[in-house]
């Protein structure tokens, strides 16, 4: 089969199309034939091998696929929420070949097909385009998650979200704003800006033109924002803590600067602010009943509309090089996902 692998650590050019095997279903587990496979940060960060705990060289990159259900393995009793077997399982284990399913596949998504257990599986909503599934799972539970399990957004609050035009932000700004925020999101570019406008942010900012603390201070009478989503690190981390009102939380999901940041335990307690951390991967992982009752509320807004997964750019499998570059450039907005 056809596949992207990483052959060692390094910039895009060691993203290498292969010929691979095709993999077989374990136990609890099916082999999707992929069609779209979903393009996010962490697989550059990966390649980089900036990951904590990511891959080592060689291995097919790849988070999250859609397509149809080509192989059904041997059955396996599914966890339940402690842990236990017996749960049920989220896409069931009674899945038939020929059934369209999106999955989070941890790796191995950048190839003509994939394997998954059946607890990561979702059916592809009513209607949706199968490029914009491939970008539903990891945009549309981390947004989820960090707005609401982990930052506990209310309806009356407001929320400043760093990068409000990539594929977490995009997701991130409908969600707020359909909850009844009062939105504040940042971008890079006119173009990006306005995109955000059109998905509810009601401050949109150009970083790259004004200090978002500025902007944050004069709309909110100095108060700050009451919570920060935060995927940037360094120095963008410190100036969020700055643009948070007393009694603020910040949930920080991602490092893309590739430049960590802490923040000083004396600042936060004097000025009552929290900081959380959420990694979709981790969670998935150790409690994933934490995310994934989520989907049938965020199935229901995608299918009726309330909703949308913004693609941006689509790439062929053989040119994730040029996916990946592109994403690194800062240009894009939205979600790239990879057509196979």
């Amino acid at each position: 089969m056809r596949a992207i692998e990483v052959n060692s650590y390094g910039d895009s050019d060691r993203l290498e199309a292969i010929d691979a095997p095709i993999p077989e279903p374990g136990p609890g587990e099916v082999r999707i034939d992929v069609e779209a496979a979903g393009i996010n940060f962490a697989d550059v960060m990966q390649r980089r091998g900036q990951y904590p705990g990511g891959p080592e060289p060689p291995y097919v990159p790849g988070m999250e696929v859609a397509g149809t259900v080509d192989a059904v393995g041997g059955r396996a009793e599914p966890p339940s929420a402690d842990g236990a077997s017996g749960g049920e399982p989220r896409a069931g284990t009674d899945l038939e070949e020929g059934d369209r399913v999106v999955a989070m596949v941890g790796r191995g998504g950048y190839a003509a097909y994939a394997t998954a257990p059946v607890q990561s599986l979702f059916p592809i909503p009513e209607g949706m385009a199968v490029t914009e599934a491939a970008g539903f799972p990891v945009q549309f539970l981390t947004a989820h998650a960090c707005l609401f399990e982990w930052g506990d957004l209310e309806a009356d609050e407001s929320v400043l979200i760093q990068a409000a035009a990539g594929g977490v932000g995009t997701a991130a700004v409908q969600l707020a704003s359909n909850a009844g925020a009062e939105v504040f999101g940042t971008a890079s570019s006119t173009e990006k800006l306005e995109l955000a406008a059109e998905l509810g942010c009601d401050h949109p900012i150009n970083y790259e033109e004004t200090d978002f603390r500025e902007v944050v201070d004069e709309e909110t009478g100095g108060e700050g924002v009451d919570l920060v989503l935060e995927s940037v690190g360094g120095d963008v981390f410190e100036r969020s803590l700055d643009a948070m009102a007393h009694f603020g939380r910040m949930v920080t999901y991602g490092v893309a600067s590739g430049e960590p940041a802490s923040a000083e335990n004396r600042r936060l307690l004097f000025e009552n602010k929290s900081v959380r951390g959420f990694h979709l991967g981790q969670t998935a992982a150790r409690d994933p009943e934490r995310i994934v009752e989520a989907v049938p509320e965020l199935t229901a807004e995608l299918t009726n509309g309330d909703l949308e997964v913004v693609v941006g750019e689509t790439f062929a499998l053989e040119d994730a090089a040029d996916a990946h570059r592109y994403l690194e450039s800062r240009k894009s907005s939205g979600k790239l996902v990879l057509v196979v």
